[in-house]
């Protein structure tokens, strides 16, 4: 049986997670809890950068990033199938999902330079620089949202889901559904999709390196 090293409140893992359910793949990929922050031995051998997700295979190679891990995942059945073949959708749904990565990316950042910086070293022009780039983002998805899949999903809605689900998880202040109707009416629905509904992170979870 494969692997997965996570942790429950990772937006990435989540992605994968999501996928698993989505293909009916969920019984076939152990779960491995891992602090990151901590670089426990077990995660830097198998990913240097000691970050997850990581997936370990059943001959023992590996694989991560998160992008990496959903498209070999998806290699391995036909269907549902969420990533489209080459071709005008595949280019869109690749795009969605870096742009759904990058929301997350951002959030991430905001949230270590909070952690980990002792107050009054806080930049907040950078945490503006990065709350602008998520501002950004949700407007464009907003704009987009009135041609995404309900039912069928790709690896596009997927993970878009996965990172509204973050700003609710991590950023409830910033009320992200203000002013964006379609996309807020959007993900009313996909998030009870299992896939998304099942995956949510703990809502008592303590912030990363607690």
């Amino acid at each position: 049986m494969m692997t997965l090293r996570m942790s429950p409140t990772s937006p990435y893992v989540r992605k994968v997670r999501a996928l698993l359910i989505e293909k009916n793949m969920d019984g076939e990929v152990a779960m491995a809890p891992v602090d990151a922050h901590a670089s426990p031995e077990a995660l830097t051998r198998a990913n240097p950068l000691s970050k997850i997700p990581v997936l370990e295979r059943e001959d023992g190679t590996v694989l991560y990033d998160s992008p990496v891990i959903c498209e070999y995942l998806d290699s391995l059945t036909e269907a549902p199938r969420l990533y489209p073949p080459m071709g005008p959708e595949r280019w869109q749904v690749l795009r969605r999902q870096a742009l759904a990565d990058g929301i997350m990316d951002a959030q991430v950042l905001r949230l270590m330079e909070r952690r980990w910086h002792p107050e009054g070293t806080i930049s907040q022009g950078w945490l503006d620089r990065q709350k602008a780039a998520i501002t950004r983002a949700l407007d464009a998805l907003e704009a987009e949202a009135g041609s995404f899949r309900q039912d069928a999903p790709t690896m596009g809605e997927l993970a878009i889901g996965c990172a509204l689900g973050y700003l609710d998880f991590r950023a409830p202040d910033d009320a992200w559904r203000d002013g964006r109707p379609a996309l807020a009416s959007w993900f009313e629905v996909f998030a009870v999709r299992p896939a998304i509904a099942e995956t949510a992170p703990p809502a008592d979870a303590p912030l990363p390196g607690g």
